[in-house]
């Protein structure tokens, strides 16, 4: 039965996302998702280590097509992800818990469409793209060897993601954090053995290190599908007798797909950085590359609180509870801008201590120190602004912060032609980087402030699974 009322949805949602306190609530949620996205993390480091052992041109390859591997995890998992959460999320805080399971099946739906876009995409363009981005010879033919399986399994990726967002938006981070947790399990053992053929497995070389990845996204996918269809989620997948209804769909597109414009942005910044700082030799490009080693490393944090945030802000929203809604928010927001901004400060006060772990050559040791003298103490802005991102996915309210990515990445472009032009130093390509970091987290809390966070409408009538 579905009854509206505050008093009812508390009763029904729970105490832990309407009415506990709020830090505590947030640091448990945030946990499992840290282990989960350092499990991610990992992933990175070993097929990197798998690949390096198949030679200089398979690196060379996995170099090419790792960018977009990484926009495919973005979109699935944060940017359409956090739609997806945001609206299982509104729609429990409003007490509807039939509209929750039919957003699950929409949700599903759509992850499947855009996984078959992206593999039809990369096996037509994919060599295409490689080669726009510099790729050659048999470094070429790598790339696309590798992402050609990779691609093949996109539908797992994107439908292990999305029901993943699913059973946060239920406010439950256990289950999907522990099931992304094997999954990174899976792909290290699993990439490893059919890449370089350890025990009784074929040697594929670079399919197989995609092949795994491939295998272990799609049983995260048959599992989470499991767990929402057998009754143990809040929210239950139904196919049968559940209709498709077009504002099921805008729901959740109206908030993922803009955010899906951020991803884009992102790995756009990325590549003009990279172009930019190669113009400088190579010394730099590899102080460069220390550098952005560390923020691969601080980005799963703020990923982290951001995802906690989101079904948090989503059920004080659909419960009408703004005001709760913004507390998370900011506080989400200046959480990750502490962690992330003291770590800055370290590194901008001692930047040898990271960038000695990877290097002892005078010129890239420069390069890393010039770089974290400017861009450490902006990371506590560019916390701030992942996190406030988020949390706008959680209130459905995301233009903003992805006009202040659009923003940041206008700063870099025009900044780094500048620079380019007037022949500056190193440095002041860095000072860029840092402003449009302030830029960034500045205008993203200057759009949440600002853009008011009441329903959109009152909640809908009950859907009848």
């Amino acid at each position: 039965m579905q009854v509206k009322g505050l008093s009812v949805v508390r009763a029904t949602s729970g105490p832990d996302l309407l009415r506990s306190p709020l830090f505590p609530t947030l640091i448990r949620l945030s946990l499992p998702n840290m282990a989960a996205m350092l499990a991610t993390a990992l992933v990175a480091v070993a097929e990197t280590a798998y690949v390096g052992r198949l030679g200089t041109t398979a690196l060379a390859g996995l170099a090419l097509a790792f960018p977009m591997v990484m926009l495919q995890q973005m979109m699935s998992a944060g940017a359409m992800g956090g739609g997806v959460s945001s609206a299982v999320s509104r729609a429990l805080g409003a007490g509807d818990t039939a509209r929750a399971g039919s957003l699950a099946l929409h949700a599903a739906l759509i992850g499947l469409a855009a996984g078959l876009a992206f593999t039809g995409f990369f096996l037509t363009l994919g060599r295409d793209v490689y080669a726009l981005l510099g790729g050659r010879g048999a470094a070429l033919e790598e790339a696309v060897a590798y992402s050609n399986i990779v691609f093949l399994g996109a539908a797992g990726v994107w439908l292990t993601n999305t029901f993943a967002s699913v059973v946060r938006g239920s406010g439950n981070m256990a289950v999907p954090s522990a099931t992304l947790f094997v999954v990174a399990g899976l792909q290290i053992v699993l990439g490893g053995g059919f890449g370089l053929g350890l025990g009784p497995l074929p040697r594929l070389g670079m399919p197989g290190v995609a092949l795994g990845q491939a295998v272990a996204f799609a049983a995260g996918a048959g599992f989470l599908l499991w767990f929402l269809a057998s009754g143990r989620s809040r929210v239950r997948l139904r196919v049968a007798g559940t209709p498709l209804r077009s504002d099921l769909f805008r729901d959740i597109l109206r908030v993922g797909a803009v955010a899906c414009i951020s991803p884009l942005q992102t790995v756009l910044t990325v590549l003009i950085l990279t172009a930019l700082v190669a113009r400088f030799g190579t010394e730099a490009l590899a102080g460069y590359g220390i550098g952005a080693r560390l923020e691969f490393l601080l980005v799963p944090i703020c990923f982290a609180i951001g995802v906690a945030c989101v079904p948090m802000v989503g059920m004080a929203i659909g419960a009408g509870d703004v005001a709760r809604a913004r507390r998370v928010a900011w506080l989400g927001g200046g959480l990750s801008a502490a962690i992330l901004g003291t770590v800055g400060l370290l590194v901008a006060l001692a930047p040898d201590l990271w960038a000695r772990l990877f290097t002892a050559e005078p010129a890239v040791l420069e390069a890393a120190r010039a770089y974290f003298r400017w861009a450490g103490p902006a990371y506590g802005f560019f916390g701030l602004g992942l996190c406030l991102y988020f949390a706008s996915l959680g209130a459905g309210k995301v233009l903003g912060p992805v006009l202040a990515g659009t923003l940041r990445l206008a700063v870099v472009a025009v900044g780094g032609w500048w620079i380019t032009a007037a022949e500056a130093p190193l440095p002041a390509l860095f000072a860029v980087v840092a402003a449009a970091m302030v830029v960034y987290g500045g205008a993203t809390a200057l759009a949440v402030a600002c853009v008011p966070w009441g329903p959109r409408r009152a909640p809908a009538a009950p859907v009848t699974p």
